[in-house]
């Protein structure tokens, strides 16, 4: 029996292949620490499907104590691939914290369906953790001693 491969997902690899990093483009005044935005998510890989035949669209499902996101990729053939739902309960029941859990469920829905790590996302500059780690003092442990006999 001949497998083929359906148009879909030719085009998503071929389209994962240029996905590019997010770049850290937004701060958390609470953590102080840098994050990729939603915004940022999207622009790292909304090039690559386009160019490749594919949209995005990022389905909300209902949900009574928080979103449900689902992330889908539609293809120009008609195609379609779901990357699955991600429920994300929200802490404040509050319009505010329905916005902050939509938010942070559309990035990691996101970021999951294209295959992405979120390290990638948050910490996407591997050559200054490097220069940091080698500009740290290094110390050796002293020998282990062995018991007499």
């Amino acid at each position: 029996m001949e497998q083929t491969t359906s148009e879909i997902a030719k085009a998503f690899v071929a389209a994962q292949k240029e996905f590019e990093k997010t770049g850290l483009d937004s701060t958390n005044p609470h953590f102080r620490n840098d994050y990729a935005s939603l915004a940022a998510c999207i622009k790292a890989v909304k090039e690559a499907l386009n160019s490749n035949g594919l949209a995005l669209v990022q389905k909300t499902h209902e949900c009574e104590d928080g979103v449900k996101v689902e992330t889908i990729f539609l293809h120009e053939s008609g195609q379609t691939m779901s990357g699955g739902v991600l429920h994300l309960r929200a802490e404040k029941q509050t319009p505010q914290g329905y916005g902050s859990a939509l938010t942070y469920c559309r990035r990691y829905s996101l970021l999951a369906a294209c295959g992405i790590p979120p390290e990638e996302a948050l910490d996407d500059d591997a050559t200054r953790s490097e220069a940091d780690t080698s500009k740290k003092e290094t110390r050796t442990p002293p020998p282990i001693k062995k018991p007499l006999a």
